[in-house]
């Protein structure tokens, strides 16, 4: 790749937990990053970026911005020849799906792929989607070719009232395939990751991912856990994904990031060999219980009939042969996530 550290990028949503890992890669490769914030005055938010920067050939500069205020990503993208859409909200504790999820995820891709079309440097624009924007539950993978998911299929079965995350990603990333097919200037990529885990840049992060290996280690699935599949990706190396996705000539269309298939059971039984004093999960629930006392854990019955029992696999082919991706082993992931929440005190030792 020739990449050219002469102009800067600009990364959106870059207190996060995936675009934290994506920033770190930009600086050590020399890069300017914009960074649009809510609240650029806020040190403590930001002190792991600095960290990072200072350590760096790369340099930082921070632009306020709200992810839904439509034209306030003008300034920071001013001069940015790349544009890494990485803000979206990933939460399942919620309340009013259309406000909390859907909005923002829509509203928030207008807004920053807009804005690109109003700033001429801006020649390509990566945008996080995910598989969620593919399938919606584990029962689709049944019918799709091969019985995996692929870059040409869409989720068409979530909805405000059934997987509302999912439904957020899917009719987000369309909007921003009709903003990007309806101008010629720029390109974009998209990614489409499976479950994310691994270590942040920030220790304390508030992803959804950081409460599952919190359950998963405090006695909460000690008696077992859902037989749930799910693909999943290192952090770090869906940050180098969105790295080779902005600067290699041939990324293009849809990207299925995701290095392996695994269930929560796997996992557990991964951790619990490098640390056997801890609850992991280490059997399968049966499902008709998990059915039973879904809504008391916030699930709903359709989820679980949905999703626990049913095969998952993704194919992940055109993110190796495109995009060059070598992806970690799901032990690494794991144990290097674990070790870093433990060494910060998230995970109590013992």
């Amino acid at each position: 790749m020739n990449i050219d550290i002469t102009k800067p990028v600009m990364v959106t949503g870059a207190t996060g937990y995936v675009a934290g890992r994506l920033v770190e890669r930009l600086l050590e490769e020399g890069l300017t990053v914009h960074a649009p914030v809510r609240s650029p005055e806020n040190i403590d938010k930001l002190k792991y970026l600095n960290a990072i920067a200072e350590n760096t050939k790369g340099s930082i500069k921070y632009f306020k911005a709200d992810l839904l205020k439509e034209g306030s990503y003008l300034e920071a993208m001013q001069g940015c020849t790349i544009v890494f859409h990485t803000a979206s909200p990933f939460s399942l504790d919620i309340k009013d799906p259309q406000k909390e999820l859907v909005d923002p995820a829509l509203n928030g891709t207008r807004n920053v792929l807009e804005t690109a079309n109003k700033v001429d440097s801006v020649e390509r624009v990566v945008l996080t989607s995910s598989c969620a924007a593919i399938y919606g539950d584990s029962i689709d993978v049944r019918n799709m070719p091969n019985k995996e998911l692929s870059e040409e299929v869409w989720n068409t079965s979530s909805s405000l009232k059934h997987q509302a995350y999912s439904y957020s990603k899917t009719v987000a990333e369309k909007e921003a395939w009709k903003i990007a097919e309806a101008q010629t200037r720029w390109k974009m990529v998209v990614l489409n990751p499976s479950f994310v885990m691994g270590p942040g840049i920030n220790p304390y992060g508030t992803s959804e991912t950081f409460k599952v290996m919190k359950q998963m280690s405090d006695g909460t699935m000690k008696v077992g856990a859902p037989e749930m599949e799910i693909g999943v990706v290192d952090v770090r190396d869906l940050a180098e994904a969105h790295f080779r996705a902005g600067f290699k000539a041939n990324a293009s269309g849809r990207n299925i990031i995701s290095g392996t298939d695994s269930s929560f059971i796997e996992m557990g039984k991964i951790l619990k060999a490098e640390h056997p004093k801890y609850p992991f999960p280490a059997s399968k629930l049966p499902k008709f219980l998990i059915w039973l006392i879904a809504p008391a854990v916030g699930m709903t019955r359709e989820m679980v009939s949905k999703n626990v029992g049913y095969a998952w696999s993704a194919n992940n082919s055109k993110s190796i042969k495109e995009l060059g991706m070598n992806y970690r082993p799901l032990k690494e992931t794991l144990s290097d996530f674990f070790i870093q929440l433990l060494e910060a005190g998230v995970i109590k030792k013992k």
